[in-house]
């Protein structure tokens, strides 16, 4: 009996250790798991830390250049700034300068203040004396008024006269250019006057006013064809005055001798044309006329001077109705041009 009671003790014993020993076990894997689980753990947290503090370096190192190019930037802001100071000490001396300028002027102001208040006085009273003859302007603005109106009735009835006038003066122009188309090539005529031009060496000896018989052909032959050429036209017919015969001389000589030998040379060549049938036909002498000019109106060459030979002629020439009222109303245009 005691030795199946000491057995079962010894059984027991052994049960007991063995569970012990189990359990013992059970917590050593316990412990060895969580060690394994904490490693794992930890060294996940060093590889997140790790890599945290990769990025934080990373960042760290990209502050570093922030760093870097702010202490740059801030470097040149200093840079500026000094130069900013100058400048600012520059413009502090200046600005003392321009007050002191300000003050002078200021002082100076206060006396033109005083002289300007002297004027205003003095203005004062010549506003009071003007007061007084604003009723006379007013007066002579009205009266201004009036004689405007009446002065542009004026301007506008000398605007029409004007035309009209223009076109009387055309009536010379008119009557030229007819001539000049009548006479064609056969007679050369002045195309500003209308006038033919005979030289007194073809005509006269020298220093005598008796005709050549061998020139008296050729002049009546080419006076005909002129005064036909007005007579025949109605246009120039209408408007013809006088037919005139000027003798001119060159300036040899005295004024008196010339006037006489232009006068004489002028009246034989009328005293000629008055023979021919054409002009008694025509009853041509009550408007016929002969002129001595001696040598108020010479022939002057391209240099302005006078050419003798030109100057010594006879010139016959047309005057129209109204022909000095015609001459001064065209000097008159030719001012308002």
């Amino acid at each position: 009996m005691n030795f199946f009671k000491q057995d079962n003790e010894n059984t027991n014993f052994w049960v007991s250790y063995a569970d012990l020993m189990a359990g013992l076990l059970f917590v050593f894997i316990l412990l060895i798991g969580a060690i394994v689980t904490k490693s794992i753990i930890l060294k996940s947290d060093l590889l997140s830390n790790k890599t945290r503090l990769q990025k934080n370096k990373t960042v760290l190192e990209l502050k570093n250049d922030e760093i870097k190019r702010l202490k740059k930037i801030l470097l040149e802001k200093n840079t500026q700034l000094v130069s900013f100071s100058k400048k600012i000490i520059i413009l502090q001396s200046i600005t003392n300068d321009v007050n002191a300028s300000l003050l002078e002027k200021e002082r100076k102001l206060k006396d033109y203040e005083g002289k300007i208040l002297v004027l205003s006085n003095e203005l004062t009273d010549v506003n009071n004396s003007v007061k007084l003859r604003d009723e006379e302007i007013v007066k002579l603005l009205d009266t201004i008024g009036e004689k405007e109106t009446r002065y542009d009735r004026l301007v506008e009835q000398m605007q029409k006269t004007k035309k009209s006038i223009k076109n009387l003066t055309g009536i010379r122009i008119k009557v030229i250019a007819e001539l000049k188309k009548a006479l064609g090539k056969k007679i050369k005529i002045n195309p500003k006057t209308g006038s033919m031009r005979f030289s007194s060496s073809i005509l006269f000896d020298v220093g005598k006013a008796k005709l050549k018989e061998d020139a008296k052909l050729e002049l009546k032959k080419v006076f005909l064809q002129y005064v036909k050429a007005l007579l025949s036209n109605p246009d120039i017919k209408k408007h013809l005055n006088n037919i005139i015969i000027e003798g001119h001389t060159d300036s040899d000589g005295g004024f008196l001798y010339n006037l006489q030998l232009s006068q004489k040379r002028a009246y034989e060549v009328m005293n000629y044309l008055l023979t021919l049938n054409f002009v008694k036909k025509h009853h041509l002498k009550g408007i016929m006329i002969a002129s001595g000019r001696s040598y108020l109106n010479p022939v002057l060459d391209k240099n302005g001077k006078e050419d003798k030979k030109k100057s010594r002629r006879i010139e016959i020439k047309f005057t129209l109705k109204n022909n000095d009222a015609m001459k001064e109303i065209e000097k008159i245009l030719d001012e308002k041009k």
